[in-house]
């Protein structure tokens, strides 16, 4: 289905194809339908189609004559059997045969001939479906579509653009960070400091009943440490100065959109039992190093590090452009979105700023705190992403925009340098987990947002520096395993 629907005032619309044409097939068919749509709901409609009985009668005439040609029936040669034995012998099959064709032509034909613009699939129980034998045929369903906005005008925004020249010193630390990645702990009889890793065992109780315990979990020492629902600040002087067989204990809040509803903004108390203390070992900048990072020395190293901090803050000042953007441009987009919607898209969501992150190149403690970050405000974060794609598709369409191969090829090879890892390998991961469409569509809005920042009016502002080290990212829940991301699991894969 396509375009947008446009209700008379009274919110249903009562329509009618053209007349049915004789000749030609049943894939050229047109039935003379009848069609009423409703809306039922924030950017939802509900449909009511129709189906006149001579058009039933077309399609069931048409598949009785291909059982007449193909059918094997005891004592008739192919072919020759009478047509009303096809009839009773296969009625169960032709039955099922032109529900589906009715539907599917009925469908086709609204998508072509309606101005619906579905989000999803309708919800449709084709099994509660039955053709009658005699009269008119009728279904309903209802489905999601894209909200009905006037486009308000993008070009000559004015809008305050964070800017940051990426010195030597920036390039130093950041190399720090990237190095981690692929170092290795070593446990250590020192106490802990800030930067090791302590081996913990947790328990969470509110109220005095125990909502959660973990055996074991790597925390490095951090002044917060942020799970998916809450984070607890000051865990770094929580930790340092600890030793294996230490405790400790810390009350923190769970955050007020957790998916726990019940657990929203309850004190929780954390009781850590220190199990080890490890401290972190860089690995030795030599040629297998160099290597498995696709550079040939230190000198290209750092190169790639520039580089990616360039594109860090070109992201942050897409960021900071598009949320400016946005308030502009959405200020009028008071529509609703449905809670359904909503739920279905959050970790949709979710995986497409991470996704967006990982092209930009920050390391994996830096998405892990980000994604623990939007999770705790995820609701409120996916009513606007949503409002934010809905808008930039229509600029995109508006402007014409689309995503070529190679652009879909140069943003898989850039997060396949980031993972150290080979781009078709990268791609194949991006398709098995459905995120492939996720790029496609990133692209496009980014596309879409550049061609508002071409056309704006900018006030250059000094950015904060790119790299921060407060936070320690846990992919884990504290009231449910549910939420537990796999993000740590897929950076281990790409660190093999």
């Amino acid at each position: 289905m396509a375009d947008s629907e446009h209700p008379t005032d009274d919110g249903d619309t009562a329509l009618q194809t053209e007349e049915p044409q004789v000749e030609g097939d049943a894939d050229e068919y047109k039935m003379v339908l009848d069609v009423a749509i409703e809306d039922v709901g924030p950017c939802k409609k509900h449909v009511r189609v129709t189906v006149p009985r001579d058009g039933i009668d077309r399609i069931q005439q048409d598949a009785v004559s291909e059982l007449l040609d193909s059918a094997d029936v005891p004592g008739f040669r192919k072919g020759h059997a009478p047509e009303k034995l096809i009839e009773r012998r296969f009625k169960d099959e032709i039955n099922e045969q032109v529900k589906q064709k009715v539907l599917m032509h009925s469908l086709e034909q609204l998508a072509d001939e309606q101005d619906l613009d579905p989000i999803n699939e309708p919800n449709i129980d084709i099994d509660s479906i039955d053709i009658p034998d005699e009269g008119d045929f009728e279904y309903e369903f209802d489905v999601e579509v894209r909200p009905e906005f006037d486009l308000p005008d993008y070009k000559g925004i004015k809008i305050e653009r964070p800017v940051r020249e990426i010195t030597d010193e920036d390039v130093d630390a950041y190399q720090l960070d990237f190095l981690e990645q692929y170092g290795h702990q070593e446990p250590t009889d020192d106490p802990a400091t800030l930067g090791d890793y302590v081996i913990v065992s947790a328990k969470f109780a509110s109220k005095d009943e125990v909502i959660r315990e973990i055996d074991e979990l790597s925390l490095r020492v951090r002044p917060t440490l942020r799970f998916q629902d809450a984070e607890i600040d000051g865990f770094d002087e929580l930790m340092v100065g600890t030793k294996a067989d230490d405790v400790r204990e810390t009350e923190f809040t769970i955050s007020i959109e957790a998916n726990n509803i019940e657990m929203r903004g309850e004190p929780v108390r954390a009781t850590f039992t220190v199990l080890d203390v490890k401290r972190l070992v860089l690995p030795e900048l030599d040629a297998k190093f160099f290597e498995r990072v696709g550079v040939e020395n230190v000198e290209q190293l750092k190169e790639e590090i520039r580089s990616m901090l360039n594109r860090q803050t070109t992201y942050q000042q897409r960021q900071t452009t598009r949320e400016q953007v946005l308030s502009k441009i959405t200020a009028s987009a008071d529509w609703d979105l449905p809670e359904d919607l909503v739920r279905k898209q959050t970790e949709n969501a979710l995986r497409r700023e991470v996704l967006e992150m990982r092209q930009a190149g920050f390391t994996s403690r830096e998405i892990q705190a980000r994604e623990n970050e939007l999770r705790q405000q995820s609701i409120s974060m996916t009513r606007q992403n949503l409002k934010e794609h809905f808008v930039l598709d229509r600029i995109a369409e508006e402007e014409g925009i689309e995503v070529s191969s190679s652009e879909m090829d140069t943003e898989i090879a850039i997060m396949a340098m980031q993972a150290g890892e080979n781009p078709r390998r990268v791609r194949a991961r991006l398709q098995k987990s459905g995120m492939i469409e996720n790029l496609d569509a990133q692209i496009r809005e980014r596309k879409a947002v550049d061609v508002i920042i071409e056309h704006a009016q900018f006030e250059d502002v000094e950015m904060d520096p790119p790299t921060d080290r407060d936070v320690e990212a846990v992919p884990r829940s504290i009231c449910s395993s549910d939420t537990d991301t796999e993000v740590d699991a897929e950076s281990a894969e790409e660190t093999e």
